[in-house]
Parts: C-alpha cells; structure tokens; sequence
C-alpha cells in the first residue's frame, strides 16, 4: 500500500504520506535551453511538481546545469546506458537521477552513480519499463508479465540495498493497463520505498488519457502511488500534467483549481449546452481557486443533482437559473448565462461569500417550481427514484403515495427489448 519511506527530490517530498507528485518530461532537446526552459515554464504553470529531461549526450549535461538553476520547479536528468552521464548530471546539479540498473553497464557502473548520488545528496529513480527487462527474464517474462516486471524491480532494490543507499524511488510501467495495475499492487507489498507510477508510451491525448485514468486511478484509489507521470503523444507536455490533476482531482486526492460538473444530455435538453460547457471550462482555466461549477442541461431534475456544487446553471427553452449552494440566485434570459454565472462567481471570490438578492431568488425559485410542474408528467428514471425513496421513509419503509404526487408506476425492464439484456440496475 502506501509507501513508508519518503525521499526530497529538490524540496518536493515524495513518499511517506506526502500529497502525489505531478511530473511531466520535456519533449525538446534538453541542449535547446531556450525551448526546453519554455516548456518547463508551461509544466509548472499548468500545476507540474518536477519535471524530467532527457540527457542522451554531453551537450545536455552542459545545458543541464543552467537549466536546472533556472528551472522554477525540480529537475529530474533521465539517463539510459552511459552511466558516465549520470556521474555528470550529479555534478551538473540535477536534484534526482533516473536510470536503470539493467541497461547502465553492469552493477559496477551502477554503483559508481551509487556513490556519487550518495556523496552529493541526490535521490535517484531506479526501475524498468515492460520493454526493457533484462535478458534473464525473457522467458519468465513471456510466461507472466507480471512477476517478470516484478521480478526486475525488485533485485534492483536489493542492489541498493547491498549498496546501503536508501534515497530512491521505484517504478515498473507497462504499455499493458492490466500489468501495471497488478504489477503495482504486487510490488507495494514487497517494498516500502516511494513508487512512481505511469502508463509507459500510453498514446494520444485521448487514448493515453484514458489509459492513464483508468489505470493509474485504479492504483491511486487502491492507495499505491506517490508520484505520477502521464505519458501522451504530445508535443505539449503541460497537457500531461492538466491530465494528472483530473485524474487526482477526481479521487480527491488534491485540489488545484476549478471542478467542472455537466449532465451527460438527453433528449430533454432545451438549449445549445455543448457550446455553453465548452465555454464555460475554457473560461475556468483562468481561475484557480478550486471552485466547482454544475452546468444542467434541463430543469425537469432542478437544482438537486448538483446541490453540493459551489455555482451552476440550469437552462430551459428561452431562460435559465443561476444557483449556489444548492440555492436559486437569480433567473437570466439563456444568452446571458455564462456571463451572468462568471459574474457570480468573481463577485464571490471578491467578496469572500456569495451574496443573494432575496427578490431575485424569490423569483427563480418561482421560475424552477412552474417548469418542474410543467414537466410533473413526465416521470423519468429519476423522479421515480426520488418518490420512491420519499415514500419510503414514511410508515416503517412501507412505500406510501406522497401528497398531490402522480401515483409512481413500478417498472419491469423487458430483458427482451433491452440492449442491456440480462443486466440488472439498482438506484440509490
């Protein structure tokens, strides 16, 4: 599970109960100093904790050192099989190392980088990716993925440990989701050092994205992970990093900025939403406070699917409601939603607290209450739910009819007609 020991990669904790670490990599030549220090500007500005550059030849060991004295956040230097680079990014000043024990030169040269990090102070990241284990492990490799990956990651721990160096982290990534989630979970319980996650070459912007979700989220929710990467096909490496902070806004893991709430739509929607949402989440990007915003697509559901959100909006054919705190604030002609909603909002952020016109609210109110009564007939999935579970909690959980509501009919899904066929849905 969570990891016990805790490593500072340039006054970042990583480990030990420290919030998980974004980081991203720089996608230019590290020996461009005018590029790379660009896009390690645009990772820190969209929330990026560290940031990792690539180190292949000497020229990036030259260009390190000024990188990392102007680098607004922690810099990580990657190295693969020239150790001698990394005994070079050590005196360059990268705070934290990245290799692998298995392609450095051998377990002398990786105790030579070993001893240099120790006399410096410097963490270092040890681990393998699914595509470069070591010979040995092949064919353990092809009969279970899994164990192979672990396998690897664990006698590189054993090689610190006869070194005596304990200041690393540990990561085994795989292109496969599957894999790296058990061989994640698997590792957790064999080691205590901080572990760094990814999906290894997980793809676009879309498909990595997903990837990632799915399999670093289930990993995080499980309470592996201290530090996370999400891998995409991007010349923006700040797209990375606006993924791993949904990701761990997601499982609340931490806050940074603006939590976008929206209904999925439906054939009630009465107004453009999938032009009004997409303006409202890039007009979001400029706040950082971490408010959360509903959008609804209709008002047949009211304000209660999205109660607990900070501000929202709820839209019918020629109007729309703005509300907080599950409260109506005031009713606006649809055009001006947005505008009117955004006004609400720095108007809270200035004041400090959301400040309400009781004619104002007195009137939306008034203006939910008539189209929830000009929709009472329509009796979807979830106001059946909604009088169902008021019912309920009359007469011992004996359903009761409740005053003036339409008489709920109980529903049979035709196993038949259904798409789902054979599956059963339960509602809370």
């Amino acid at each position: 599970m969570a990891s016990k020991k805790q490593i500072d990669v340039g006054g970042v904790k990583i480990g030990g109960g420290a919030p998980v670490a974004v980081q991203s990599m720089t996608k230019t030549e590290t020996a461009d100093f005018d590029a790379t220090m660009k896009q390690i500007h645009a990772i820190a500005d969209a929330g990026g904790d560290l940031v990792r550059c690539a180190v292949p030849r000497d020229e990036d060991v030259r260009a390190l050192e000024r990188i990392v004295r102007e680098s607004p956040i922690p810099v990580i230097a990657d190295i693969h099989f020239n150790y001698t680079l990394a005994l070079k990014a050590i005196d360059a000043g990268a705070h934290c190392i990245r290799i692998n024990p298995g392609n450095i030169g051998g377990q002398d040269k990786a105790a030579q980088v070993v001893e240099k990090a120790r006399q410096a102070g410097v963490p270092m990241r040890i681990g393998v990716n699914s595509g470069s284990l070591p010979k040995h492990l092949h064919e353990l490799e092809r009969e279970n993925p899994v164990e192979a990956l672990v396998a690897a990651a664990v006698e590189h721990v054993e090689l610190m440990d006869r070194l005596a160096f304990e200041d690393f982290k540990v990561s085994i990534k795989s292109t496969n989701v599957p894999n790296t989630i058990a061989s994640n979970r698997l590792l957790s319980q064999k080691i205590d050092n901080p572990l760094h996650l990814g999906i290894t070459e997980a793809g676009t912007k879309w498909s990595g994205s997903l990837k990632s979700a799915v399999g670093l989220g289930t990993l995080l929710a499980d309470g592996i992970g201290d530090t996370i990467r999400i891998s995409l096909s991007t010349f923006h490496a700040e797209e990375e990093v606006k993924v791993a902070w949904e990701i761990l806004k997601a499982l609340k893991l931490r806050e940074r900025g603006p939590v976008l709430i929206a209904c999925p739509t439906c054939g009630r929607l009465q107004f453009d939403m999938d032009t009004v949402v997409a303006e409202i989440e890039e007009r979001l990007r400029q706040y950082d406070d971490p408010i959360e915003v509903a959008v609804l697509g209709c008002a047949v559901n009211g304000i209660g699917e999205a109660s607990h959100a900070d501000f929202g909006i709820t839209g019918a054919k020629n109007e729309g409601l703005i509300f907080a705190h599950g409260n109506p604030i005031r009713k606006v002609p649809q055009e001006q939603l947005v505008d009117a909603l955004f006004a609400e909002i720095d108007k809270s952020i200035d004041r400090g607290t959301v400040e309400v016109d009781e004619r104002e609210a007195a009137e939306g109110a008034e203006w939910l209450e008539k189209i929830e009564e000009e929709n009472a007939g329509e009796m979807t999935p979830e106001r059946i739910a909604a009088l169902e579970a008021a019912a309920a909690t009359e007469g011992n959980g004996e359903a009761l009819p409740m005053a003036g509501a339409p008489k709920a009919k109980r529903i049979v899904l035709d196993e038949d007609a259904s798409p789902t066929a054979g599956r059963r849905f339960t509602r809370a």
